[in-house]
């Protein structure tokens, strides 16, 4: 599993480079997101299939701990080849990128 800092992936959203997946549950983030697409820890094998993987997968949740274990799941079980990990989380991505999102 690779980490990625958030200002990395903004750079790759901007150049269409990367997909991040946003895995917290419905309820996080509907109070906050960064307009990623959403598909909850617990449904990701399920809806694996609406990736692009001709893009880098990034994984987001709050602070990264949620998305490590998943990207172990993933790359354990080999349903992906590589997968990064948005360092920090949107907590991260809340401090360098924007600090208008709030949590609460």
């Amino acid at each position: 599993m690779l980490l990625i800092s958030p200002k990395e992936c903004q750079i790759g959203i901007k150049n269409n480079q990367i997909e991040i997946i946003d895995i917290r549950e419905l309820y996080e983030f509907e109070i906050a997101n960064i307009s990623s697409k959403h598909i909850p820890m617990a449904d990701f094998t399920a809806r694996i299939s609406e990736l692009d993987l001709t893009k880098k997968t990034v994984l987001m949740c709050r602070s990264g701990k949620r998305a490590e274990a998943l990207a172990n799941l993933i790359t354990t079980e080999g349903l992906i080849n590589e997968v990064f990990i948005m360092n920090g989380g949107i907590l991260a991505w809340i401090e360098t990128i924007d600090s208008s999102i709030k949590l609460d």
